[in-house]
């Protein structure tokens, strides 16, 4: 194929970039994304091939391995789904409307960002356990949250919350506040202007934060330890195995369970990838 050819092909080996020192910017960009991310997980799924098919299996998917993910995307799952829903009312409430404290609120998202994992956790365990300030008023009531599947799910939902509000906050802020003016004047209600106008609009954003969201949770540790009880085949979380095995010497055992999360989340981000690419072009051929 001669250069002519090529340059026809490939117009960005015609054109060079307007960005002074792009190569140079994508050379360290590269190198930098290698070395944090796609070396050690390339090393994990490596390690893990130290062991035969048969031996993958039977550790990745055991028993109480296979317990363990039933509770790990369970949990996460339930708290994307909360964050999804009751997230997008806190982005909607901090962008749209003026109240005295608004600043400290908005403030307030990040925390779960600030506060080290294990405090997260032991806060928790202390507000739901039997003595606890809730957990005293709940637990006669049958309601259980500490060392139960409810408890890891109110951990998860904390530490993952900021990842639904901040996608959507501008989000919200770029919506045209002229499509809601002329919904409302063709005649349309609220709940039809928010489901018909609003939320396919948000609606890319709501699925990038709650993929976030769900991955976020899914590799949590910290928080989840103190109020989850660790009990085998009923609250023992996916990342908690691992540090088991390690614990153990059976590394073999921890990266087969480790690749297997893995796998598991590039699989969700793909298909979430595709149906944001579907809804994009989808909404492309409306207009």
């Amino acid at each position: 194929m001669t250069a002519l050819s090529l340059s026809r092909s490939f117009p960005l080996w015609r054109e060079p970039s307007p960005l002074p020192g792009f190569s140079l910017a994508m050379g360290f960009a590269l190198a930098y994304m290698g070395l944090l991310i796609i070396i050690p997980l390339a090393a994990l799924v490596l390690y893990s091939t130290g062991q035969t098919p048969r031996e993958f299996l039977a550790a990745a998917f055991d028993p109480r391995s296979l317990a363990s993910y039933r509770v790990s995307f369970t949990a996460s799952l339930a708290a994307a789904i909360i964050n999804g829903t009751f997230g997008t009312v806190v982005a909607w409430s901090l962008v749209r409307y003026r109240f005295f404290g608004r600043r400290v609120f908005d403030a307030m998202v990040d925390l779960p960002f600030a506060l080290p994992t294990a405090v997260s956790g032991i806060a928790l365990t202390t507000l739901f356990a039997s003595t606890g300030l809730l957990g005293q008023w709940l637990e006669p009531m049958g309601i259980r949250v500490a060392f139960t599947w409810l408890g890891i799910t109110a951990a998860l939902t904390l530490i993952s919350m900021p990842f639904v509000v901040r996608t959507l906050q501008p989000a919200i802020e770029d919506l045209d506040h002229a499509l809601e003016e002329a919904s409302a004047s063709m005649g349309a209600g609220r709940w039809q202007t928010l489901t018909q106008v609003v939320f396919p609009v948000l609606l890319p954003a709501l699925l990038t934060g709650f993929t976030l969201a769900f991955a976020r949770a899914l590799g949590e540790f910290g928080s989840v330890i103190f109020i989850a009880g660790n009990m085998p085949y009923q609250t023992e979380i996916a990342p908690l195995l691992i540090i088991i095995k390690l614990e153990q010497y059976d590394y073999l055992g921890a990266t087969a369970i480790a690749t297997t999360l893995l796998v598991a989340s590039l699989i969700l981000l793909v298909l979430i990838n595709l149906l944001q690419a579907w809804h994009r072009r989808r909404t492309t051929q409306g207009r």
